[in-house]
C-alpha cells in the first residue's frame, strides 16, 4: 500500500533491548494527504539503519509504501503501520496533486479616456 503526502509531525525515537539481548530503535511520523477532507496517517520506521537511511525530515512531500499488521497483547488488539519504502515527491508533483490547474486571469483592456477628454459632450461625467 502507498499514502502521499505531507510529513506534519516527527515523533520522538523509542529504544530498547530485546530479550534475546538485541538493541532495536523505532521513530513515529504523522503524513498528511492533500485531498478536500486531508486524512493523515501515523507510521513507524523500524531500526537505527532504516530512520538513518529514510531520513524524513518536517514538511517534506512523499510517498511512502507501507505494510499494516495487527498484533494482540493482554486480550486487545494494536495495529502497526509500518514503511519499507519512502520516495521524495517532485515539486512539480505535489502541487498537481491539489486539485485542478487555474488559468491565470485573462488580461483586462482598460478604457482609453484620452479621447474622451477630446470629444465635443459637454457633460460632466
Amino acid at each position: 500500500m502507498e499514502f502521499t503526502g505531507k510529513i506534519i509531525a516527527v515523533l520522538q525515537p523509542r529504544g530498547g533491548v530485546s530479550k534475546s539481548g538485541n538493541e532495536w530503535k523505532v521513530q513515529e511520523y504523522v503524513i498528511e494527504d492533500h485531498g478536500q477532507y486531508p486524512r493523515r496517517m501515523c507510521f513507524d520506521v523500524f531500526g537505527a539503519d532504516k530512520i538513518e537511511q529514510f531520513n524524513i525530515q518536517m514538511g517534506e512531500e512523499l510517498t511512502v509504501s507501507f505494510d499494516i499488521d495487527a498484533r494482540q497483547w493482554q486480550d486487545r488488539w494494536f495495529n502497526s503501520i509500518r514503511a519499507w519504502k519512502v520516495e521524495r515527491v517532485a515539486a512539480t508533483a505535489g502541487t498537481s496533486s491539489v486539485g485542478p490547474e487555474i488559468p491565470p486571469p485573462a488580461p483586462t483592456v482598460m478604457p482609453d479616456f484620452t479621447q474622451a477628454e477630446e470629444s465635443t459632450d459637454d457633460l460632466p461625467f
